[in-house]
């Protein structure tokens, strides 16, 4: 994955409205740019009326150019005015590049490594088949790749997938699903593939139960255990009791 090649960020809108029935006029300012460096940025001014553009001016071009005839006569008046000329032309240095710096600071190059969850759901009946899910959080930026594995080969099928969701603040998550079906000796893995990562992540699903769990277990086992016992300690004191053993 890399950065998007192309980048255009919005300085600015004026719409002003002029009858009731939607017809509008916009004032458009726009920064493009393809490369890092800025070098190729460009600074554009468009003036449009009910979704026709009249007239415009492009940094790259040098002046403006009418699209309709009555663009063509504010194109012709604004060109043979230098001193304006010469500052709209500064808006590519003096407003574009500055903004577009910051953009690629807080934004471009920001990159946050996803935090992994990889667990299994319980069907409803042995009819089904398990349920994988492979969960990433708090990551940025947005595209991201989720993949199954099954013994290092891409598993296509079964596989259902959320879109990236908005997680908290400006983060985002993602959601994978595979049906499975258990077989003795295969793996099963989710790769994760995003910018912050230097390479794909594979993480491999792990059939045993986890120590939480078995501790679960072994607690609700120790107080069955427990249980019985008193049980069959009172069950004894009874029919020692009834027998008249007992004082």
């Amino acid at each position: 994955m890399g950065l998007i090649n192309i980048n255009m960020f919005l300085i600015g809108i004026l719409s002003i409205s002029h009858r009731t029935d939607g017809y509008f006029e916009q004032l458009i300012d726009q920064c493009r740019f393809i490369s890092k460096d800025l070098q190729d940025m460009e600074f554009i001014r468009s003036e449009v009326f009910n979704q026709v553009e009249i007239i415009r001016f492009n940094s790259t071009v040098g002046e403006f150019v009418g699209y309709t005839e009555y663009g063509f006569s504010i194109a012709k008046r604004m060109n043979s005015d230098t001193a304006y000329l010469a500052a709209i032309q500064a808006e590519r240095d003096s407003v574009c590049k500055p903004n577009a710096w910051n953009h690629y600071r807080s934004i471009m190059d920001k990159t946050v490594k996803p935090t992994l969850r990889l667990r299994s759901v319980t069907p409803p009946s042995d009819r089904h088949p398990a349920m994988l899910i492979c969960s990433a959080y708090s990551f940025y930026p947005k595209p991201i790749s989720v993949s199954w594995l099954r013994d290092g080969h891409e598993i296509k099928s079964d596989v259902i997938s959320t879109e990236e969701l908005a997680d908290r603040d400006w983060y985002y998550q993602i959601h994978s699903h595979l049906e499975y079906t258990p077989k003795s000796g295969e793996k099963i893995s989710c790769m994760v593939e995003h910018i912050s990562l230097p390479e794909p992540m594979v993480y491999d699903w792990d059939p045993s139960m986890p120590e939480s769990e078995r501790n679960k277990i072994a607690i609700g086992a120790s107080g069955l255990v427990l249980g019985a016992i008193i049980a069959l300690a009172g069950l004894v004191y009874y029919k020692k009791k009834s027998a008249g053993v007992l004082p």
